[in-house]
């Protein structure tokens, strides 16, 4: 059964690209992904392009799925490695997809969780893995995808809480949406600081910047929530240097 992993995630694959398609045509819910986004607007929503790095995300994935099916992806057996993770992941990818097209932002919160907790385990699982085998195509097939896609789904989670929040007009308990904001910035960048230095992940590390700098291009009209993202980007895209160079000089990829 373990060698049948492959065509699965690709057929896992296909179905989360359509559904992401036709979603962006607005064929689901009669809207696009980005007017639903719109109707619940929250300081800490980043601007429209940067959205762009699904583009990014999925181009990687495709690269994965296609190197599993080459002569080292074989050898390695990654697709057995992961097991149905990645299957998963495309499931509660698509799923959310659908839940926050009609609406459903609650649940829409629970799935995005699913996919958050799935990914952590592929994450772990491939981050141990190309620590044993030290080659560069594996590492940028097999590491990079993962890292890209954690650390979107990372901020993706924080911002659909938020909306969650915004929708069931919770009143912050007297914290101002400012102050919860940046208590939210505050989180996201203890969160990358730590997959970062916890894995010499300078890549999932650069997501947060990229994703930070989105932030203070939308909110820019807010000064006190524009300024505090751009400060954090600043301070990440230093530890990013950081562990760019540490990666390269003691792990050797080759």
């Amino acid at each position: 059964m373990k060698h049948y992993y492959r065509w699965i995630n690709v057929i896992g694959l296909i179905v989360m690209l359509v559904i992401n398609f036709a979603a962006q045509r607005g064929s689901i819910g009669g809207q696009t992904t980005a007017e639903v986004s719109a109707k619940y607007p929250v300081l800490i929503t980043p601007a429209g392009y940067t959205f762009m790095i699904w583009l990014l995300i999925y181009a990687f994935l495709i690269g994965f799925v296609t190197y599993s099916f080459t002569r080292k992806g074989k050898e390695s057996k990654i697709s057995e490695t992961i097991g149905p993770y990645f299957l998963l992941s495309c499931l509660f990818n698509s799923s959310w997809i659908i839940l926050w097209q009609f609406e459903k932002i609650n649940s829409s919160v629970f799935m995005m969780l699913a996919l958050l907790i799935t990914l952590v385990v592929i994450y772990i699982t491939t981050q141990k893995y190309i620590v044993s085998q030290k080659r560069k195509l594996n590492y940028w097939l097999v590491s990079v995808p993962f890292s890209l896609y954690l650390g979107w789904i990372c901020v993706a989670t924080i911002v659909n809480i938020a909306v969650a929040l915004l929708a069931n007009q919770w009143d912050g308990l007297g914290v101002s949406e400012i102050g919860w904001t940046i208590i939210m910035l505050v989180v996201a960048t203890l969160l990358a600081v730590g997959i970062g230095f916890r894995n010499i992940d300078p890549i999932a590390v650069l997501v947060f910047v990229w994703a930070f700098i989105g932030i203070a291009v939308e909110q820019h009209a807010t000064p006190a929530v524009a300024n505090t993202p751009l400060v954090f980007a600043i301070f990440l895209f230093l530890i990013a240097i950081f562990l760019f160079t540490k990666k390269w000089r003691k792990t050797a990829i080759s």
